[in-house]
């Protein structure tokens, strides 16, 4: 019988999907699942980008451009300006979604048996995009007990070998909604220059930024052009998830002439969702000030609930939507398919992401999940009810 590929048996599931098959279980039983596992908002999408679709006139559906049309390449340069992020056009390459993004950045500056360094928990297809590549993950580990800060440059600096390419951070970050301070995106600068390593920093939650805090870009730095590469997509700005559009940001003109032979081998980004996130961009301010002020709310009541479980510890988080929570149990992975196979309150229960696949180091988050609040606060009330309910019963 033939074998599958030993990169192919090392391939992480995803502890956001893989309890899938038992949450649609449960709605074949007639139980109410309320999702706190998955980062896709309920928040209505644009619809000046919904009408650029819808109103289109192609006839025939080309190929676009391998890195994307130039008119929306230039609109997004446009946006990055309103940023305080000086980019052009050619610096950019429109990728299918934020993931080939970073699958491109890993392809371009790693071979087999690099390492790259990324603060822990991370998001989980980190680990899948590195096992894709071959690259070796070296994790360095963030507490919730500072609420997942940047660890000390000291830690980085005992991680770097001769095979160190890189150090990644999403900023504010899957899964723990931390946003990095200007002064920790300094130090990390100053780190990449002085190993001459690349800072790839995944920002695509950079317009969620809570309580007056604002988003600082690697892109921001000068000085370090050569270093940086930055990952962006339309998912979560625009609840535009299915979209898949992303894109590659760098002033290497090295990166992106190499990355670019990656995107040829895929041929091209979608057209017409190329379409809706060009028109995207026009949407207007006060679309952003309502989301940041929905999920803060959605944060603070999230908080405030969780808080009054006997236990549990919980970090605020500063930007994007999700924070992780400690609960008062041994095996997280255990007790979110306990909840889906075996429990409910008054005809629901909830799905959570258990946060061990979140970390790359055997053993740590066991007893934490993952809780995405992208849904309505009478939502996010009953879901926490229920967890306490069943965290009571699951102890018995």
């Amino acid at each position: 019988m033939p074998s599958i590929s030993n990169k192919g048996r090392q391939m992480p599931a995803s502890p956001i999907r893989k309890l899938v098959p038992f949450a649609e279980a449960a709605k074949k039983r007639g139980v109410h699942v309320i999702h706190l596992n998955i980062g896709q908002p309920d928040i209505k999408t644009p619809k000046v980008a919904l009408d650029a679709v819808r109103n289109h006139n192609i006839e025939v559906l080309e190929y676009s451009m391998t890195q994307g049309s130039e008119a929306y390449r230039k609109k997004i340069a446009d946006y990055y300006a309103k940023q305080d992020i000086r980019v052009s056009s050619d610096e950019i390459i429109v990728t299918t979604g934020g993931s080939e993004a970073l699958s491109f950045a890993m392809g371009t500056i790693m071979d087999n048996d690099d390492e790259i360094i990324i603060p822990e928990p991370f998001y989980a297809n980190y680990n899948g995009f590195a096992t894709a590549a071959g690259v070796k993950v070296k994790p360095i580990v963030s507490s919730i007990d500072d609420n997942f800060a940047l660890p000390p440059i000291s830690k980085f600096e005992e991680l770097i070998t001769p095979r160190t390419k890189a150090i990644l951070i999403c900023n504010p970050g899957n899964p723990t909604g931390y946003l990095y301070s200007k002064a920790e995106i300094e130090q990390l600068a100053e780190l990449v220059k002085k190993h001459n390593l690349f800072l790839i920093a995944d920002e695509v939650y950079r317009e969620f930024a809570y309580d007056g805090r604002e988003h600082y870009s690697i892109l921001q730095l000068e000085g370090l052009e050569e270093n940086a590469i930055v990952v962006d997509s339309v998912s979560k700005r625009y609840s535009m998830c299915g979209a898949r559009i992303g894109c590659l940001i760098s002033k290497n003109t090295e990166v992106i002439q190499t990355a670019m032979k990656f995107a040829q081998a895929r041929l091209s980004p979608p057209t017409f969702a190329q379409i809706a996130s060009e028109a995207a961009l026009e949407t207007p301010q006060e679309y952003f000030d309502n989301v940041i002020t929905e999920y803060v709310a959605r944060r603070d009541t999230l908080i405030s609930e969780l808080k009054k479980i006997d236990g549990v510890k919980v970090a605020v988080p500063q930007g994007a939507f999700y924070c992780v929570v400690e609960l008062p149990i041994a095996d997280a992975d255990d007790f979110a398919q306990w909840l889906l196979e075996n429990y409910e309150l008054d005809g629901s229960t909830v799905m959570v992401a258990p946060a061990a696949g979140f970390y790359a180091s055997p053993g740590l988050g066991k007893n934490q999940i993952r809780i995405a609040y992208v849904l309505e606060k009478e939502q996010l009330v009953k879901a926490v009810q229920i967890l306490r309910s069943a965290l009571n019963k699951y102890k018995d």
